[in-house]
């Protein structure tokens, strides 16, 4: 609220609707200085709240759930515990935005009120039905005992209200429940709705038989009668499947996005699933048949294949169609990587990744994700290096600007591949242990290459983010690998500092590929090649803090990099930011 002097006059429209439903929180700098002081300062630092990703005030979020666009405006429900920074006693948060960077937070929109989800009100979706009323679809707890779990709807009480403060939840919940030897404990999470030959058609996530995990199929010609489809739209063995998303995108690689009904001959489908036994998303492209209601991925291997939304801390994503331009967005939900005491004394935890927008490369193999254009209004004020030469060993530092909040892209260029080492073929199919056994201080061939954010004068703290080229028996292709090394982020030795990477399918044969990377206080997101890998870590430097941050190019392998060209940016905090 102390940016009032700058809000719009659409914001103080929206403060003025919102009235008494908008939440007033307690300053966080004032409940970071209150914190216990057995925790190592820089956790509880309140510069290492994120600047302009979305995070409320306080207290732990996790899910992103339904998010939609409704008469003009934005709206984010996610999950959210009003009594603390550890997860429990969650409710749906709703915030609204004008542009998905500045937003305001509302009241709950859903609470446990009803029989059918008194214990819990778990993630969903939002489905926009033909008269243009949204519909959200949730899964309820309604036993103390166990987590048993059903699937429940609302509607708002006043449609006419864009910012759809209120909802209801008619009698006829619940509207789906566990029959037919479902798992009554693994069975979450509704997709939005699509609809086809006088069908609503959804998935709810599950675990069959045998560790299967599965995305079962439920058809209702009224959205009130759900009956399941006796086969699952798609299966495989590798445990439950939270937060599942389906959707259609257009198969010829532009970035137009599709309403989740839409299909025809030039479209592919998109499944994503959660991963609950190893916390990350997965998805596969393939083909819907909807008589059949199976899906296919094009890939036989698909489901091993483990493509990615993004190797790092990145989970229960969601995405949702964007009429206002046409385009598909995808939220994902990032997990503080230090320890639940030190949330409680931060008061904290959990942040929404910067919201992507999401489409299908020309290849038809992968998707590509790039951040939302709306991100561009915060960058102010910049630098710009060209044509640079980074020699083997060398480092240079990036000046001129404050970079602990900071928005960074740059183009490298290799002056030779011939050097690239041989990639081991035991490591050939696992990035993260490769980044691991390689990281940016193991001397390469040609790499590692890249930047090092959030560091320190001296560097002996550092987030190291770059690419590295190997040599691949199999193929005249080279592989590359792109790896965030946070081991060195923090002199505090009570973090968890995991690697994270993933292989780039890219033609590097000219020498040139592309980064940018987020950094945003305790955040590093970075999209490789143009959004073909993306990675986001957390991470708590101790000394670069604020203006003590510093960013550098670094280049440890022995071939010359060029850096073509860099520009870094200062990011402004967003007018709100989640409250």
């Amino acid at each position: 609220m102390r940016a009032l002097g700058r809000v719009t006059c659409a914001w103080l429209l929206l403060l003025q609707l919102a009235g008494a439903s908008h939440v007033v929180y307690q300053d966080i700098e004032t409940e970071a200085e209150a914190a216990t002081t057995a925790v190592p300062p820089s956790i509880i630092d309140p510069l290492l709240r994120s600047g302009y990703h979305f995070q409320p005030p306080k207290n732990w979020i996790n899910d992103p759930n339904a998010p939609l666009y409704y008469k003009g405006w934005y709206h984010l429900f996610y999950q959210y515990n009003p009594k603390g920074a550890v997860w429990g006693n969650i409710v749906w948060a709703h915030s609204v935005s004008r542009d998905l960077i500045n937003w305001v937070a509302l009241d709950p929109a859903i609470e446990p009120s009803i029989a059918s989800d008194k214990y819990g009100c778990w993630s969903g979706s939002a489905t926009t039905l033909p008269d243009g009323t949204p519909a959200i679809m949730y899964t309820g707890v309604n036993r103390p005992d166990v987590n048993y779990q059903v699937q429940n709807v609302a509607y708002p009480r006043n449609k006419s209200d864009p910012l759809l403060r209120e909802w209801t939840k008619p009698a006829h919940n619940p509207i789906i429940v566990p029959e037919g030897g479902i798992n009554a404990t693994q069975f979450r999470d509704p997709t939005t709705a699509w609809r086809a030959d006088g069908h609503w058609r959804l998935l709810v996530g599950s675990l069959a038989r045998g560790a299967q995990g599965a995305a079962y199929v439920y058809r209702s010609r009224d959205f009130k009668r759900w009956t399941r489809v006796r086969r699952p739209l798609h299966s495989a063995p590798t445990g439950m499947w939270e937060c599942p998303d389906f959707y259609p995108v257009t198969a010829d690689g532009r970035r137009t996005g599709l309403d989740t009904s839409v299909s025809g001959p030039r479209v592919k489908y998109v499944l994503k699933n959660s991963l609950d036994l190893r916390r990350y998303d997965y998805y596969t492209v393939g083909t819907y048949d909807r008589k059949a209601e199976r899906y296919v991925p094009d890939d036989p291997a698909g489901d091993e294949r483990h493509l990615r939304y993004d190797y790092g801390n990145f989970y229960a994503s969601k995405t949702f169609y964007d009429p206002a331009k046409r385009r598909r967005i995808l939220w994902g939900w990032a997990n503080e990587s230090d320890t639940s005491s030190d949330d409680v004394a931060k008061g904290w935890a959990g942040i929404q990744a910067i919201p992507r927008t999401v489409w299908l490369d020309p290849s038809g193999k992968q998707l590509l994700q790039w951040p939302i254009e709306e991100l561009e209004a915060l960058r102010a004020k910049s630098v710009t290096l060209k044509n640079r030469a980074i020699r083997p060993g060398q480092h240079v530092e990036v000046t001129g600007l404050q970079t602990a909040q900071a928005d960074v892209e740059v183009s490298f260029e290799v002056s030779s591949l011939a050097g690239a080492e041989p990639l081991d073929p035991a490591l050939a199919n696992d990035a993260q242990r490769l980044c691991g056994a390689k990281g940016a201080g193991v001397e390469g061939g040609v790499g590692p290459f890249g930047l090092w954010v959030l560091a320190s004068a001296n560097r002996e703290e550092r987030t190291a983010v770059f690419f590295r080229v190997f040599r691949n028996a199999g193929s005249k292709k080279p592989v590359v690998l792109m790896c965030t090394d946070p081991t060195k982020s923090s002199l505090n030795p009570s973090l968890y500092q995991p690697t994270f990477a993933g292989f780039v399918d890219t033609d590097i044969s000219n020498g040139k590929i592309s980064l940018r990377s987020l950094i945003d206080r305790s955040v590093v997101e970075s999209f490789g090649a143009g959004g073909r890998t993306c990675i986001l870590s957390r991470v708590y430097p101790s000394l670069a803090i604020g203006k003590n941050a510093r960013l550098y190019v670094f280049n440890n392998g022995k071939a010359d990099v060029k850096v073509s060209r860099l520009t870094a940016w200062e990011m402004k905090k967003p007018l709100m930011n989640g409250a």
